[in-house]
């Protein structure tokens, strides 16, 4: 099991905003670590849907045509960075090339418009999030924020990232950890 001193022990997780995050961006966000190292962090936001745009309606503004009839699935807002950006994180069963990145046996992430025409015509992968833009953090910034009481972190699970509704995935991540959201705070004490 990855720990604090593992300087990747975040990617391939859950980030899970506690109650009281001061940047409204991120407020009761669950956040996928796409990748971790000592240089800094990404993620992608997997909870907050963009009002008002799906894949149907985002695809013609990149000329791509959807075959699939009964596709409408929302377009997440993946955070603040690059937000003219799309990133598709996926299961592991797509591939697409050198573009795909595999996050774990599990989950993969692909950036490249190749996967976006794989979903429209119905040979994409099984299941995918579409975020625009991506949360990042530099060095060491991260971890001052986990110690901060700023993030609370547990292991990923396909079944939460891509099966639980968005409105729902906070509260799924926290009870996930046997956490109760009313005795939480990201206010530190003293005793």
């Amino acid at each position: 099991m990855a720990e604090m001193g593992d300087e990747s022990f975040l990617e391939g997780k859950l980030l899970i905003a506690l109650p009281g995050m001061p940047d409204p961006r991120f407020e009761k966000s669950v956040i996928f670590m796409c990748a971790h190292s000592a240089q800094g962090a990404m993620g992608l936001i997997i909870n907050k849907p963009i009002a008002g745009l799906t894949f149907r309606d985002l695809m013609p503004k990149i000329s791509i045509d959807v075959a699939m009839p009964a596709f409408d699935a929302p377009i997440m807002f993946g955070g603040p960075v690059q937000i003219d950006r799309g990133y598709v994180l996926h299961s592991a069963e797509y591939s697409s090339q050198e573009a795909t990145l595999s996050i774990s046996s599990e989950i993969c992430l692909t950036a490249t418009i190749d996967v976006l025409n794989a979903i429209s015509e119905g040979r994409g992968p099984a299941k995918s999030i579409l975020a625009l833009g991506y949360s990042g953090w530099g060095a060491g910034q991260i971890e001052s924020e986990l110690q901060a009481n700023g993030w609370l972190h547990c292991d990923a699970d396909m079944r939460l990232i891509f099966d639980v509704p968005s409105e729902a995935k906070w509260q799924s991540a926290l009870a996930k950890l046997g956490a109760d959201i009313s005795g939480l705070s990201a206010e530190a004490g003293r005793a």
